[in-house]
């Protein structure tokens, strides 16, 4: 079975005081999260990512029509999804789709189109039917749609890019591999850019072995 993928990588950090008080803010969920995913050994995550869920269901309990929160539990639940592994992961799969798809439903250009991206994402890598949901044609068409809405986003470029990779055309991948190098840097994410640079730059040495 493919591998689920997540969105972007967040700014690492320590998760302030007030995480185990109560109710969490976007950011400290955020921050936990790239916790979770980057400083954890892989045998401990997917409990760390249930509990984080829980806080980021709280969020959405708390104001529903919030698109921001909806995105960061969708990429909760797609991280949930990767750390299970297996067809135990699916069902998470279809929650992550369905927060990514409440999420557009209320505002497609929130956090600059990253519903688009990571559902396009899911329905990439996760199997098609009867297995799963998975499909390249609904994958190409949100990613293209993110594209379009931050055509200089480097997640854009780079999720596009290895879609197209995947799909044969080394060309286009390429095409969007350097405009994701080109991408001005996030002065509040500057571990993500590390990271995503670090990944557009490992696919872009794929697609050059294949020209």
């Amino acid at each position: 079975m493919k591998s689920f993928i997540t969105a972007s990588l967040l700014t690492l950090g320590l998760v302030s005081s007030t995480w185990a008080a109560g109710t969490s803010s976007l950011l400290e969920i955020q921050q936990r999260w790239a916790q979770i995913n980057y400083q954890m050994e892989d045998d401990a995550k997917e409990a760390a990512f249930n509990d984080l869920a829980i806080k980021a269901q709280e969020l959405v309990n708390a104001e529903p029509n919030n698109p921001d929160d909806l995105i960061w539990l969708g990429i909760i639940q797609s991280s949930t999804a990767g750390a299970k592994g297996g067809l135990g992961a699916l069902s998470l799969a279809k929650a992550a789709k369905k927060s990514f798809e409440d999420a557009i439903t209320i505002n497609p250009s929130a956090l600059s189109g990253s519903a688009m991206t990571s559902l396009g994402v899911l329905y990439h890598k996760v199997p098609g039917w009867p297995i799963g949901f998975g499909s390249d044609k609904k994958a190409k068409e949100l990613l293209v749609q993110s594209y379009k809405l931050n055509p200089t986003s480097i997640d854009s470029n780079y999720f596009l890019a290895e879609f197209l990779y995947d799909d044969g055309d080394y060309e286009g991948a390429k095409q969007h591999l350097e405009k994701a190098q080109k991408a001005a840097p996030r002065p509040t994410r500057p571990i993500a850019d590390i990271g995503r640079h670090k990944e557009v730059d490992a696919l872009m040495e794929k697609v050059n072995q294949k020209l």
